[in-house]
C-alpha cells in the first residue's frame, strides 16, 4: 500500500502528548491551483528549480513541467504499478519509486523512464539521494535499499524492524533516517551497515521525515503527530498538534519540508497547510484553497514551492 491507503486505514489512532501550539487562520500566502491534467491521485511532487517539476501517483501516472507548473504534460512511464515518491538530483537526473518494487530512473529531465533492478516486490513507499550516486528507498516489512552508484545495483540493508517504513532522509552520505508504522523511527550513521531503532514512545504512524542539518529533525504523521530533533535523533521531543475550533480529532500530517531552520511547512488531510517562521515553536494553519487532501510537498526556495493530492491536485504556494 502507498501513503494514501495507508493513511485512510489509520485516521483512528489517539491523540498524544501536545507539545506544540498551533492556531488557526495565520497570515494569508499566494496559492494557485494548477491544471494537472488528471484526476488521479498524486503521491509526490518535486521541483528542482522554480520552471522543472514532476509530479506521480496512481496507475503508473507520472507529470512533467518545464514551466512552473503553467503547464503539465503526460509522460510514459511502462507501467501500470502505482508510484508513491519522485526525487531529483539535478534537472537531468531523478528516480521514482513504487509498489511491486518499481525504480525508475532518468537521465533526461524525465523525458523518459528505464526500470533499475531492485531485488524486491516490496512496496516502496520513500525514496531520498543525497548525492547522484548515493541513495536510499524505503517500503513495506520494514524494507531499506541502498545505492552507491546511482541506482546500477541496489543492495538490501537489515533495517531491525518489520514494520513498513514510509519516508527516508539523508543529509550526509553515510547518514539516513527513515520513519514508519507505529512510531517507528530507525536511524544509520555507517551508511546503513547497521541501523538503529530510535524512541518516540509513540504507536502513531509516521509519513514523512526531513533534516535541516545531521541534528535538527522533524518526523509527522496521522492524528496530528510531530516529533522533533536537536541532537540527531538520540531524543525526538513529542510536538503533536491539538484539535483547534470544532474538530473530532487533529487532522493527519502528510508531508513536512522547511526552507530554512526557522521557516517550516506541512501539508495533510482535507488540504490541511500548517507554518512555523519560529523553528516550529509556533504552528499557524493556514487557509487553504485545496478541499483535498495533500500528500506531497516540494520547494525550491524560502518562497516558491508545490504540493500534491488527492484528485489530481496540484498547489502552488508562494509566501
Amino acid at each position: 500500500m502507498s501513503r494514501r491507503p495507508v493513511w485512510a486505514a489509520v485516521g483512528g489512532l489517539a491523540c498524544f502528548l501536545v507539545s506544540a501550539t498551533v492556531a488557526a487562520s495565520g497570515p494569508t500566502f499566494g496559492q494557485s491551483l494548477q491544471d494537472s491534467g488528471t484526476q488521479a491521485p498524486l503521491h509526490s511532487v518535486f521541483f528542482h528549480d522554480a520552471r522543472n517539476g514532476w509530479a506521480v501517483g496512481d496507475g503508473g501516472t507520472i507529470l512533467r513541467t518545464s514551466d512552473g507548473g503553467r503547464h503539465w504534460e503526460t509522460v510514459a512511464s511502462r507501467t501500470r504499478a502505482l508510484l508513491t515518491a519522485v526525487q531529483f538530483v539535478d534537472a537531468q537526473t531523478g528516480w521514482i519509486v513504487g509498489l511491486q518494487g518499481i525504480i525508475l530512473h532518468t537521465s533526461d529531465g524525465g523525458k523518459t523512464w528505464s526500470r533499475q533492478f531492485s531485488g524486491t516486490r516490496a512496496g516502496l513507499f520513500g525514496t531520498h539521494f543525497v548525492t547522484p550516486s548515493i541513495g536510499w528507498v524505503v517500503g513495506s516489512s520494514g524494507t531499506i535499499l541502498r545505492t552507491g552508484d546511482g541506482g546500477a545495483r541496489w543492495r538490501d540493508q537489515d533495517s531491525g524492524t518489520s514494520t513498513a517504513l514510509y519516508a527516508v532522509y539523508s543529509v550526509e552520505p553515510d547518514r539516513a533516517t527513515a520513519v514508519g508504522a507505529l512510531g517507528t523511527i530507525v536511524s544509520t550513521e555507517d551508511a546503513g551497515k547497521t541501523w538503529r531503532k530510535q524512541e518516540t514512545q509513540s504507536a502513531a504512524t509516521l509519513f514523512d521525515v526531513f533534516f535541516n542539518d545531521a541534528s535538527h529533525g522533524w518526523a509527522i504523521g496521522n492524528v496530528g503527530a510531530m516529533f522533533q530533533t536537536i541532537d540527531g535523533g538520540d531524543r525526538w521531543i513529542d510536538r503533536t498538534l491539538p484539535c483547534i475550533g470544532l474538530c473530532a480529532k487533529p487532522l493527519d500530517l502528510l508531508g513536512i519540508r522547511f526552507t530554512s531552520r526557522e521557516v517550516g511547512w506541512i501539508v495533510g488531510e482535507r488540504g490541511v497547510i500548517y507554518r512555523t517562521t519560529d523553528s516550529g515553536f509556533n504552528w499557524i494553519q493556514q487557509t487553504s484553497k485545496s478541499p483535498a487532501s495533500l500528500f506531497g510537498l516540494s520547494f525550491v526556495g524560502p518562497g516558491q514551492g508545490w504540493a500534491s493530492g488527492e484528485r489530481g491536485t496540484i498547489l502552488h504556494i508562494s509566501a
